[in-house]
């Protein structure tokens, strides 16, 4: 497939698509995590668009249960798995006997204080518990804020590319992000040539479709896992208004009210691997442009005095300043 027109910024015409296409909105949140609105509502709505929806709670599977119950609605088992370090994994799973597996032994006795807490298994461990099941596992929105994820500070180079080829793929495009870090997941689903996914993350209603992932098959989750893993789905999609995001971050905020002590200190671990991250880099450039012997003789011990009296996440700023 050329892989330039798998990946579509704009507004999906999804009656076109429901034509031709088996269509699905990948990413939906319900009121069993993070998301406002119920089962009954999410169903209603996937009926009016005519596409299918799979509900990836965080850390959570009674919302994709209860919808794979509902038979006239199309649906992929799903959950959104927040791990140790804080970012996300998606897994689709065949069949909802293996969604519960997987949680009941993989997610469950693991789990932090709330269900946005993250569980106590790394990215690694989750996606090898993952590859136990037939599953399609896939890093949601890989560019985006802080750690949640895959391409953070969080991860050593060696680290990231490890993880990344552990998936299965990456969702390209996410209603909830923002344009340049759609693009720059866009581009790595280019780069990476695997599967790649693409939904709303939507937490209202009123978000569904406006990012979904659509393959030429028929409308059976094996079909359209295959297809997905065999890297014959497409994405269309663009950014949510502003004004669906206020909704959609109004649903998400009270719930995390709730968990904010350990949204803290996940933040305060990210700031300082970005710090190290930041200081490390800022120390190349100086050190490329120190060749002399004796100059880095000097350096180190200016270095090494200076850090007794300077905050050591301050220095190497400034001495780059001075030097470019």
């Amino acid at each position: 497939m050329d892989a330039i027109n798998r990946i579509q910024f704009e507004s999906p015409d999804l009656n076109t698509l429901n034509a031709t296409y088996t269509v699905v909105d990948l990413h939906f949140h319900s009121c069993h995590s993070d998301g406002a609105d119920s089962v009954e509502e999410i169903a209603q709505r996937a009926r009016q668009l005519g596409i299918g929806v799979a509900i990836t709670d965080h850390n959570a599977i009674e919302g994709a249960v209860r919808l794979a119950g509902i038979s006239d609605v199309f649906s992929i088992p799903g959950i959104e798995i927040t791990s140790r370090e804080g970012t996300h994994i998606l897994a689709y799973f065949y069949c909802i006997d293996d969604l519960k597996a997987f949680y009941a032994d993989h997610v469950q006795p693991y789990m932090g204080a709330s269900v946005m807490s993250s569980i106590d298994r790394d990215v690694e461990t989750i996606v090898r518990s993952a590859r136990k099941y037939k599953s399609v596992v896939v890093y949601p929105h890989p560019y985006s804020a802080a750690f949640t994820g895959i391409c953070n500070h969080s991860f050593s180079d060696a680290q990231l590319d490890r993880l990344l080829k552990m998936a299965d793929g990456v969702e390209v495009i996410n209603s909830e992000n923002l344009k340049r870090w759609n693009l720059k997941s866009a581009l790595l689903g280019f780069n990476l040539d695997r599967a790649i996914t693409g939904g709303s993350d939507g937490h209202s209603i009123a978000q569904m479709g406006s990012v979904v992932t659509y393959a030429a098959c028929t409308r059976s989750r094996k079909a359209f896992l295959d297809a997905l893993s065999r890297k014959q789905a497409k994405v269309v999609g663009t950014e949510s208004k502003l004004l669906k995001k206020i909704q959609s971050n109004g649903a998400k905020l009270k719930i995390s009210i709730n968990h904010y002590p350990d949204l803290v200190e996940k933040n305060i671990r990210y700031g300082k691997s970005v710090v190290r991250f930041r200081t490390s880099k800022a120390a190349e450039k100086i050190w490329q442009r120190i060749g002399d012997r004796h100059l880095k003789k000097a350096f180190y011990l200016l270095a090494g005095l200076t850090f007794l009296k300077i905050n050591y996440n301050v220095l190497p700023l400034v001495m780059f300043s001075l030097i470019t």
